[in-house]
């Protein structure tokens, strides 16, 4: 029996899983090979990584020309690679990775690893929780530097506005990083890349996927470029947010009412992400409701929006 020929090679589990299933859906048998099993992070190590794509000696010939008719534009006759979509997030990153591999798992949600048959797709979870890490460093080094006079009260607040699940997803919005985002077809359905917990997490996927492949420079950079733009708006928030909660306290005393009552209904996402729903009540009645990183943010939250409503009555 002859060997199996290697037809496609590639740095890439998602790459090599869609050369397979174009061939399988051809009716020619498929197998895949790495020198490396593959971990949590699949990057490549030394050109250790690399994927093969091997079919049956008699059907070689038929795999490399259906390979290379997908691979060549229609116009231009140019050679492309199977995955290029991803070029529009690279520029709006400013960013171009040397391992594609490494943007590609940033990318992959849950929903797109479970529906992989072949176990070689791993979800982004992982990338999540490094990427949170390092943009909670870069945030606390960029605001200990930018703000010296604030205090650490002051400082927690605009770190967790500035990483809070809210502004993280517009951040994503603006990069477009909900359209790359590679969903099972559940998720794609329900509306996934609207999400605002699945484009943050993608979004922090995507720190943590710069970090593995070009350091904490290129890491730090990033996250400078992203969020120096937002710091004053963010500080100035924080400035008049402080005291939400006792001007929502003297507001209700004054109107004969009794002490707000602050109420935890929902929380959200993984341990290291938690999103926590409050709703701020006053006899029962609920004023306001809102999320946060923390149950106090959640609350100040809650209090300002129920200090506009009574300030609008």
């Amino acid at each position: 029996m002859s060997e199996p020929v290697v037809v496609f090679r590639t740095w890439s589990d998602i790459e090599a899983s869609i050369v397979r299933g174009l061939l399988e859906a051809h009716g020619i048998d498929v197998s895949l090979a790495s020198d490396v099993p593959h971990g949590v992070f699949p990057l490549t190590i030394d050109g250790l990584g690399e994927v093969r794509v091997a079919v049956p000696d008699d059907e070689a010939e038929s795999a490399i020309r259906l390979i290379r008719d997908y691979r060549t534009s229609g116009e231009s006759g140019s050679e492309a690679r199977i995955r290029d979509e991803f070029e529009a997030l690279q520029e709006a990153a400013e960013y171009r990775f040397r391992d594609r591999g490494t943007l590609e798992h940033a990318l992959t949600h849950r929903s797109r690893a479970n529906e992989d048959v072949t176990g070689g797709v791993v979800d982004n979870e992982s990338l999540e929780f490094l990427g949170d890490a390092v943009l909670g460093f870069v945030i606390a080094e960029l605001l200990f530097v930018r703000f010296p006079d604030r205090d650490e009260g002051q400082k927690s607040k605009m770190k967790a506005a500035l990483v809070s699940t809210p502004a993280l997803a517009r951040q994503a919005g603006r990069l477009g990083l909900g359209e790359h985002l590679l969903l099972g077809r559940g998720e794609e359905k329900t509306g996934g890349r609207r999400k605002r917990a699945l484009l943050a997490d993608g979004y922090e996927a995507l720190i943590a996927a710069i970090y593995l492949d070009g350091g904490m420079d290129a890491a730090r950079a990033f996250i400078l470029r992203e969020f120096e733009p937002l710091l004053d708006d963010v500080a100035g928030a924080v400035t008049i947010g402080d005291d939400h909660k006792s001007a929502l306290q003297e507001t209700l005393q004054g109107r004969g009412d009794p002490l707000p009552e602050y109420v935890v209904t929902a929380e959200d996402g993984p341990a290291h992400r938690r999103l926590f729903t409050v709703e701020v009540r006053v006899r029962g009645t609920v004023l306001a409701e809102a999320d946060g990183r923390t149950k106090k943010d959640a609350e100040r939250e809650a209090a300002r929006k129920a200090l506009d409503r009574l300030n609008a009555e």
